[in-house]
């Protein structure tokens, strides 16, 4: 994808807009109107932008309980999931899954999983149902670096080379799995070299750097389309925020977070896109007002929304019968 300044205004304009949304998320969270949990994505805008430029609308995409921006950049609109996160009937879950549980099957987005490491089975299993129809689709499925620590991770990466399934798995490395760091987790940090023991081929790529996340998604899904098999790629990225709302983060120091904040995806894209003339004066300014006020209208959305009827609280819960 050659760069120009359509695509530059395009990217920016998706990380700039998931910026936006998180921060008006984190203010309602605030204020009581979002509850339950919350994990927001800032610091973390290239690596769903830059690789969802690889992806069709025939792909399965599977995301982690911080998937936000993942689904604003897929298609989902902001008013549905700012509805779900809400708890209102026009969420794209119909309010019943939250922050954490966001699913659109139009835009075959299937979640949001709030288990670390859930969706990685599934994307195997998806992908593997992709290859049987031979219809030429991937399923990407994006999930941090604490997952890799889990069993599933090492069933899924096993399974999916063994069966050659077109599955681009996209690990968001924010360096700690909710409080714990990378280095007190893994015996070996590399995570590549992880997939590379079961011989699943990968990349470590900066994942601050939207133009490297996408270049780099890019030649993945071409290696995954042209049926060699899984293709592992790491983004090395950081949160700017706590893991969640309800974290007090103590395992971390300031210092730390803002030296990572000099590298934020959005301030350094723009220097560069500038610099290059990909971007014009005012395409920043106007950018962030359209995205202001998409977030406004979404609020409004939510607020107008209704709640469930009590009567339709039993739908789509399986019980089981005793016997009579």
């Amino acid at each position: 994808m050659t760069m120009d300044s359509q695509l530059a205004r395009k990217l920016l304009f998706e990380m700039v807009r998931i910026r936006r949304f998180e921060e008006k998320s984190a203010e309602l969270y605030s204020a009581g109107k979002i509850r339950g949990f919350l994990h927001l994505y800032i610091g973390e805008e290239a690596v769903a932008t830059g690789a969802m430029q690889a992806l069709r609308p025939e792909d399965a995409v599977f995301a982690t309980y911080r998937e936000h921006g993942h689904a604003l950049v897929r298609g989902i609109s902001a008013g549905a999931i700012m509805a779900e996160m809400y708890g209102k009937v026009e969420g794209c879950s119909r309010g019943r899954g939250g922050s954490m549980h966001l699913f659109d099957a139009a835009t075959r987005f299937y979640g949001g999983n709030a288990i670390v490491g859930g969706a990685l089975p599934m994307a195997v299993g998806c992908a593997l149902a992709q290859k049987m129809q031979q219809r030429g689709e991937l399923t990407a499925c994006f999930f941090g670096e604490g997952a890799v620590a889990e069993g599933e991770f090492h069933e899924s990466m096993n399974l999916a080379e063994l069966w050659k399934v077109p599955a681009l798995f996209l690990c968001e490395n924010n360096l700690y799995a909710m409080g714990t760091a990378l280095e007190r987790s893994e015996a070996d940090t590399d995570l590549v070299e992880k997939a590379a023991s079961y011989r699943v081929p990968g990349k470590s790529v900066d994942g601050m750097d939207v133009i490297a996340v996408m270049e780099a998604a890019q030649e993945a899904a071409q290696f995954v389309r042209g049926g060699g098999g899984p293709y592992f790629l790491e983004f090395r990225t950081y949160r700017f925020r706590a893991h969640s709302m309800f974290d007090a983060e103590l395992y971390r120091s300031k210092t730390e977070v803002e030296r990572w904040k000099q590298h934020c995806p959005i301030a350094g894209f723009v220097k560069r896109a500038t610099a290059a003339g990909w971007l014009a004066a005012g395409d920043s300014e106007a950018i962030e007002a359209e995205v202001a006020r998409e977030v406004e209208r979404a609020v409004a959305f939510a607020e107008a929304g209704t709640w469930e009827p009590v009567a339709e609280l039993t739908r789509d819960v399986y019980t089981a019968r005793s016997p009579s």
